[in-house]
């Protein structure tokens, strides 16, 4: 969803050359979407990883622990049209710290998930890190877009897509490595009463070692794009309510394209 680029107005100080119509020239801006595209590509690929971890903590089965995939993709469903709406008011660069901040939150509450040792809130833990990198993505896919010329659109996002691959490469081996380290050696089924309880503990704090560690790198690159919040000369679009975006349905090749996403996401999340 392109932003509304009013070039009657001057451009606030530091702002990058250019506009909606013919593309932005700010090389910076496009190397920290590149840079967003690694880390929510790479986080969403941690579910993986957190599902067996979660599995044997809690003794679940399978379809108790597929409910962190449920929970996770459930703020795509719910978040999306919202963070459109952010967009349209508060611009590219404001929404993409607001979903980095909304991440770190995330991440964040993973802390009292630990303390409680409870399923449930694992669950809303990862719901609302999925909302934060919901928000980024509703920002990034466009936002790579503009930032360059028209014509080469479509290569900067292949290019864009690369990374988020390298993404879902890199952090499940090293997450394999840092929260599935005490799998091979104790079983939680064989524990009971206060050895459980400990071993939980723990377990749990591993996990939330790990994104405690993400959360730190949130926040720096959060505070990064908040101090490029006026790097794109926007015009924030008030009209049109959250769901305009469904009369896009009416065009043939945008509602197949949605159809073939929602196919590939569900069979990717069957893996």
């Amino acid at each position: 969803m392109a932003i509304n680029i009013d070039t009657s107005s001057t451009a606030p100080a530091g702002a990058a050359a250019g506009d909606a119509a013919h593309g932005y020239d700010a090389p910076d801006l496009r190397v920290f979407v590149f840079a967003l595209f690694f880390i929510f590509g790479g986080i969403t690929s941690l579910n993986d990883v957190i599902i067996p971890k979660l599995k044997e903590l809690f003794t679940l089965g399978y379809a108790e622990a597929l409910l962190v995939q449920s929970a996770f993709f459930a703020a795509y469903a719910l978040v999306s049209l919202p963070a459109a709406a952010i967009v349209r008011r508060a611009g590219y660069m404001k929404t993409a710290a607001i979903g980095l901040v909304t991440m770190m939150a995330g991440c964040l509450l993973f802390i009292p998930a630990s303390s409680s040792a409870t399923f449930g809130v694992f669950l809303f833990a990862l719901f609302v890190l999925a909302a934060g990198i919901t928000i980024v993505q509703v920002v990034a896919n466009p936002l790579i877009s503009l930032l360059g010329k028209p014509q080469t659109a479509a290569s900067r996002l292949t290019f864009a897509q690369a990374f988020n691959s390298l993404g879902t490469t890199i952090f499940p081996y090293v997450g394999s490595i840092v929260i599935l380290g005490g799998l091979a050696t104790v079983d939680a089924s064989t524990l009971t009463g206060v050895a459980l309880n400990a071993y939980r503990a723990a377990e749990t704090q591993v996990v939330v070692n790990t994104y405690l560690s993400l959360a730190a790198a949130l926040a720096v690159v959060a505070a990064v794009v908040w101090t490029k919040r006026n790097r794109l000369k926007e015009q924030q679009e008030r009209s049109g309510g959250m769901f305009h975006a469904f009369t896009l349905l009416g065009r043939p090749r945008f509602s197949m394209g949605a159809a073939c996403i929602f196919l590939y996401v569900g069979a990717a999340s069957e893996r």
